[in-house]
C-alpha cells in the first residue's frame, strides 16, 4: 500500500489513528489524535478511506490486505518495546538440584554445588554468546552458600551486573543478571 504525507491512517493491533507527517524508507512518522509523534513500519498501518476519524470507512481491499498480511508467515520487527517487556528477564535458570539431575543419590554436597555452579557458568556464557541481556538464576534461600558462590562467579565478569531478582515473583531466592553486550569477558 502506498502512503503519502497527509494520509489519515490507523495502526493495526493498536487503538491509534493519525496523520502521516514524515516518510523515511520503511519508517513512517505519524501525529496521533493527541498530538504525539509516533514511528511505525508501513506494514503496521492501514490507510483510512473516509473523511473523518470518528466514522472510519475501510475499503474491502484494505481490510482483506490487512487480514492477508496478518495471516502471512513473515515476521515483522517491532520498532518499540512495551514497557512491561523491557524489564522482564528473557531467560530463567532454575539451579535447584532436583531440576538438574534425575536422582541426587550418590552426590555429595560438594558435587551438587559444583554441578549448580557449572550449570550457572554455562548458562551465563550461553546467554553472552546468544546476546541475551537478562537472566534470572533461581537458587532458593537455603543457607545462602549457593548465592554467595554465584556472586563470586558473577564478580569475575566485567560485562555484567547482578542484583536480587523481582521479590514479588521470586522472593529472596533468585538473582538477576544483566549482561552488557559490547564488553569483553574478564576470564
Amino acid at each position: 500500500m502506498k502512503f503519502e504525507v497527509g494520509d489519515r491512517i490507523f495502526v493495526l493491533d493498536e487503538d491509534i489513528s493519525g496523520i502521516i507527517i514524515k516518510i523515511s524508507n520503511l519508517v513512517i512518522t505519524i501525529e496521533d489524535t493527541n498530538g504525539f509523534e509516533l514511528e511505525f513500519e508501513a506494514s503496521d498501518l492501514v490507510k483510512q478511506d473516509g473523511k473523518s476519524f470518528g466514522n472510519a470507512v475501510f475499503s474491502s481491499k484494505s481490510v482483506n490486505q490487512a487480514i492477508f498480511e496478518k495471516e502471512s508467515e513473515k515476521r515483522r520487527k517491532s520498532l518499540k518495546t512495551k514497557s512491561k517487556e523491557r524489564y522482564q528477564p528473557t531467560m530463567e535458570v532454575d539451579l535447584h538440584i532436583h531440576q538438574l539431575v534425575k536422582s541426587e543419590q550418590g552426590l555429595s554436597s560438594h558435587d551438587k554445588k559444583t554441578l549448580q555452579l557449572d550449570t550457572a557458568r554455562h548458562k551465563l556464557e550461553f546467554a553472552m554468546k546468544k546476546k541475551i541481556q537478562k537472566i534470572v538464576f533461581i537458587h532458593g534461600v537455603g543457607e545462602g552458600t549457593l548465592k554467595l558462590e554465584l556472586e563470586y562467579l558473577f564478580g569475575r565478569y566485567d560485562n555484567i551486573k547482578f542484583y536480587d531478582a523481582d521479590y514479588k515473583k521470586y522472593g529472596l531466592g533468585a538473582t538477576e543478571v544483566y549482561i552488557f553486550q559490547n564488553a569483553k569477558l574478564n576470564n
